[in-house]
This record gives C-alpha cells, structure tokens and sequence, in this order.
C-alpha cells in the first residue's frame, strides 16, 4: 500500500476495449484520465497467454511512453504469465475463484492450495496475486476471500476488494473493508442493483444484476473513499467499466472516473477520535 501523502493510481480493466490497437488503447485511457490499465490476458486481446512473454513487455513499453503503467493483469498464473509480468513491470495477477461441481467446502481447500503453491512464484518472480470476490457460482464476498488468506502472506498474496460484488452480498462497504484490509491489494469500482427480471404475476420471482454507473447503485462510493482515506490506503483504484449498457461504455467511464477522483481526492474524512 501507498501512504496518504503519495496520490492515489487509477486504473481502468480494459476488457471492453480489446479491438484498440495498443496506440489507440493507450491514447483513449490517458485521454480520459487513467494512470494506466489492468490487461486481460486473454485469447483475442491485446496480449495472447501463447505471445505474453514478448508481448506483454512490449505493450508496456508503449504504455510507458504515454505515461501510462499496467497495473495488474487479468490471468491464469502459470508460471510464464509470472515471468512475463515480471519482465513488464507488472506488480499483480488477478483471479477469482469459482465453485467447482463438488461444492463449496471442497474448491475452498483446494483453493487454499493452490493459493500455498503460487507463493514460491510470487517470491521468485516478485509479482503478487490478488483474489477477487464475484456473485454467483463464485467465492462472493469479503468473509469469503478472507478464509483464504489463512496462513498466508500478504506479500505474496492478496485481496482485490471489488465494490460491487461485496454490495450483491449484503456487505456494507467499511465492514467489507476492513475484513481484507491485512491483505488489500486493489480495490475496485463498479456498482449495480438487482432488478426484477419476470412479471408480478410469476408464481416465483426472479432476479438479475444491473451493472451501472458508479453514483447510481449499491455501493455507496463516497463511503468507500471516505473510509480507505481515512485508513491511509494510497494504492490503485481500477475502475472495471463493467455496465449493462455497453453502447454508452466510454462516456460512462468518463463521467465515473471524474466522480472517483472527486471523491479520493478530497479531504479525508474525520475520524471519531477527531470530532
């Protein structure tokens, strides 16, 4: 973590923008504000898993001459994802963790293990990993993530604590917080609400995700940034851009990046002992 006195890092996961050449790519990002990108290594984006090891650095360097870094990546981590990271200058792999078909207890323990057999990685390479909550079929919240951590060193690996998906799970923002914040690593904006998706008149009702702009859902941003000022986190923020409304991406992205910032960049709030 950074301390205060250092500026917060804003990123934006640019998974919705993989047909941009890296120019392009880089040219939209520092046009609308960010500090740099969290990369989906993916097939059919800027950066192939089979290419990452010539093209990741690369990308970064062309990155680095719009004053612009890649913070993290969105990857599996074999360990030539970590070699390549650490050939870019890339601090962070993220994940998540999904619930395999023979429960819940039993993906936890493996993925305690896994997570245990990553750090020697970690260690050689100098890249750590972060762990994301996610709805549905997913480990989904704060208590949750946590679990994993168990044992393990925050050095190695971490928590990327998304806004959104501890709001989906009922958790209210500084709980959620404060139950990862030994092991926070990033934190993401995103936000959303449930809306009924069938009629009053269905015998069960249903439900889905609406993901939105960042004023206008669950997770009370201003509280989020109030209470990570006031813990003294200085680290990146990555903006996920993650909207229902896709065909309206780059202006809502415009316009919550400038909330972010309106937020973060003030005064941090008084605590209890200052009032």
């Amino acid at each position: 973590m950074k301390h205060m006195n250092n500026p917060f890092s804003f990123s934006l996961f640019v998974k919705h923008w993989k047909d941009l050449s890296a120019s392009e790519l880089g040219a939209f990002v520092k046009g609308v504000g960010f500090d740099g990108i969290e990369l989906p290594i993916r097939t059919g984006f800027q950066v192939e898993p089979d290419n990452a090891a010539r093209t990741l650095p690369a990308l970064a360097s062309e990155l680095a001459g719009q004053g612009l870094r890649i913070f993290s990546v969105a990857a599996s981590t074999e360990e030539s994802v970590f070699a390549a990271c650490a050939e870019a200058g890339v601090p962070l792999i993220r994940i998540m963790i999904g619930i395999d078909p023979d429960g819940y207890k039993a993906t936890e323990e493996r993925a305690k293990r896994m997570l245990e057999q990553l750090v020697p990685l970690c260690e050689k390479y100098r890249v750590k990993v972060g762990v994301q909550q996610h709805y549905g079929k997913y480990i989904i919240d704060s208590n949750g993530i946590m679990r994993l951590m168990e044992d393990i060193s925050p050095d190695h690996v971490g928590v990327v604590w998304d806004a959104a998906h501890d709001a989906f799970a009922g958790q209210q923002p500084e709980y959620g917080l404060d139950i990862v914040w030994s092991h926070l690593a990033m934190v993401n904006l995103k936000n959303g609400f449930f809306v009924r998706s069938n009629g009053p008149e269905a015998a069960t009702a249903e439900w889905k995700r609406h993901f939105t702009t960042g004023r206008h859902g669950m997770a009370h941003w201003p509280r989020i940034a109030g209470y990570v000022k006031e813990r003294q986190y200085g680290g990146v923020i990555c903006l996920t851009a993650e909207y229902t409304d896709l065909d309206n991406k780059d202006r809502y992205i415009a316009e919550d990046l400038a909330y972010a910032k309106s937020l973060f960049n003030e005064q941090p709030f008084p605590s209890i002992e200052q009032i």
